[in-house]
């Protein structure tokens, strides 16, 4: 038996105990919990691992896809919950984490695409986030005084508008675009991530029957992982070992599907010519991926 190696293993599965606890079993009171003493910040050197520089002339094979994460599989549930946005700071939702790192600034290489070229304000987002519509009643009040309204005289009673805002409740699912490449010199097939966009309804068919979806922004993954290493998704397993959100995205601990890769015909869509058959459309999808992985396979066949 290597006893070098229990050892580690134990005192990392310590550290790992130490850093999911929070404080938990140490606190007074409950503003304690998740409260971390001025050593034990000190001592701790947790930063998500940095990636390993890969020269242009190692990458043998490379190819972009983009995916579609859907929540409603049991595998992505630790990506939507929870939807309770008053839990702490050490239980909140991936999408929350994205919304709130971009409101606090920690966030900025936002973007309106997949293809990282004009960036997205937070103002623009904030106008798809929040609906604000006058009833009625309101538009009553408008017309008996509309000179008054108007120039801001007269206000509508807060009782005639309404406001919709879309929370956590409302992702349905996220669209990731990363590149598979296989690095010669490490002889192996490999998965970086490059972005990720959450998909919520527009907020303008909220009360409709049938909701129109819509990319709500595209964060640049690598340089969001600071915030995304500092918050963790539940562990259904062991809740004393949660994993951080980057950890789980760079894992690829999820469930995805491919619907577009790069292409000679400018990126277009797997349902742009499968079109209104959604069977087809998952059978092409799994032959993107028999493709991209068969490359790896190829490489060891004499």
């Amino acid at each position: 038996m290597n006893y070098k190696s229990l050892i580690l293993t134990f005192l990392f599965l310590g550290a790992l105990n130490v850093s999911a606890q929070s404080n938990l079993l140490n606190a007074k009171t409950p503003d304690q919990i998740g409260k971390k003493s001025e050593a034990q910040m000190n001592s701790d050197n947790d930063k998500p691992l940095p990636y390993g520089y890969v020269d242009d002339r190692d990458v043998l094979f490379g190819k972009k896809v983009w995916e579609v994460i859907d929540l409603d599989e049991r595998v992505n549930f630790p990506m939507y919950y929870p939807i309770d946005e008053n839990m702490g700071e050490n239980r909140k939702s991936l999408y929350t984490v994205l919304v709130e790192g971009i409101r606090e600034g920690k966030i900025t290489e936002v973007y309106d695409s997949s293809y990282f070229i004009n960036k997205k304000s937070l103002e623009e987002i904030e106008k798809v986030l929040v609906l604000v519509d006058t009833t009625d009643g309101g538009k009553d009040q408008i017309n008996e005084d509309y000179d008054a309204y108007m120039s801001g005289a007269k206000k509508i009673d807060e009782q005639f508008i309404n406001v919709t805002e879309l929370k956590a409740i409302d992702v349905d699912g996220y669209k990731t675009v990363g590149y598979w490449f296989f690095d010669k010199r490490q002889g192996e097939l490999k998965y970086r991530l490059l972005g990720i966009c959450p998909i919520i309804p527009d907020v303008y068919t909220m009360n409709a029957e049938e909701k129109e979806y819509v990319d709500l922004f595209w964060v640049f993954f690598p340089s969001a992982r600071e915030v995304l290493h500092e918050h963790t998704a539940f562990n259904e397993r062991n809740s004393a070992s949660p994993i951080s959100f980057d950890h789980l995205l760079n894992a690829r601990r999820f469930s995805a599907v491919i619907y577009q890769e790069e292409n000679v015909m400018g990126d277009r869509q797997i349902k742009e010519y499968m079109k209104e058959n959604s069977q087809m459309q998952l059978l092409e999808s799994e032959r993107v991926k028999t493709k991209i992985r068969d490359f790896e396979q190829d490489m060891w066949s004499y």
